[in-house]
C-alpha cells in the first residue's frame, strides 16, 4: 500500500518536529553547524511571523501522518538588474525514515506550484554541496549548479579581512558602520518629524 503524503504551510504545533528535523539536517551538512538550534518557542514566533508574510513559506510534509519534511520557499528578485522573481526553495529536507516515498519531490511540486500561482518563472534551490544524494536528486529534476553558497559569521570575515588585508582595514569598516547607523537615525528622525501622507496622495 502507497504511503500517505500530505503537504501543507507549517502550523504552531508542529515546532518540536521542526527542531528535530533541524537537527538531523544539521549533522554533518551545510551552514546550519554554525547556527545556534532553534526552540519550539523560537519556531512557534517563526510561523507566526511567516504568517504575515505573502513573500515566503515555511511548508512541511507529513509521510502517514507524521512531520517527515520541511521546506522554506520565499520569493525573491533573480538579481538586482532584472524585474523577475525567482523562487527560493531553501533548507529542503526529508527524515531518514522517509526517503524513497516521494515526499522530497512533493515538497519540490509544491514549491514550483507557488512558483507559477506567483508567477516566478525560475525555480531556485540551495543544497549542501556535501549532499551527495540531495544533489542528485535535484540533478534528476532539472536543476543545475548555478552558484555556491558560503557562510561564515560577520565577526569571522571581518577579522579575517583585517588580518590578510591593510592593518587600518578594521577601523575603516567600524568608521562605515557608523556612518550607516548616523543615516539610519537621521532617517529615523526625519519618519518621526515628517506630516503622515494623506491615504489619496498618488492615487
Amino acid at each position: 500500500m502507497a504511503s500517505a503524503i500530505e503537504v501543507r504551510d507549517a502550523r504552531p504545533d508542529d515546532a518540536v518536529a521542526l527542531v528535530a528535523l533541524w537537527s538531523e539536517m544539521s549533522i554533518g551538512t551545510g551552514h546550519q553547524r554554525a547556527l545556534a538550534a532553534p526552540t519550539p518557542e523560537s519556531v512557534r514566533a517563526s510561523i507566526a511571523r511567516l504568517a504575515k508574510d505573502p513573500g515566503a513559506r515555511l511548508v512541511v510534509g507529513e509521510l502517514d501522518g507524521h512531520v517527515s519534511g520541511m521546506v522554506y520557499l520565499r520569493r525573491t528578485p533573480i538579481s538586482p538588474l532584472h524585474a523577475e522573481e525567482t523562487m527560493t526553495v531553501e533548507y529542503l529536507h526529508v527524515t531518514d525514515q522517509a526517503r524513497r516515498h516521494g515526499l522530497g519531490k512533493a515538497l519540490v511540486a509544491e514549491a514550483a506550484a507557488w512558483a507559477e500561482h506567483e508567477s516566478c518563472p525560475y525555480l531556485g534551490v540551495v543544497a549542501p554541496a556535501v549532499a551527495r544524494e540531495a544533489n542528485r536528486f535535484l540533478a534528476r529534476l532539472g536543476l543545475g549548479q548555478a552558484a555556491v553558497l558560503r557562510f561564515a559569521g560577520t565577526h569571522t570575515v571581518r577579522r579575517r579581512l583585517a588580518a590578510e588585508h591593510a592593518p587600518n582595514l578594521l577601523a575603516m569598516l567600524s568608521s562605515r558602520r557608523s556612518v550607516i547607523a548616523r543615516r539610519a537615525q537621521l532617517g529615523h528622525r526625519h519618519d518621526l518629524t515628517s506630516p503622515a501622507e494623506p491615504e489619496s496622495a498618488g492615487r
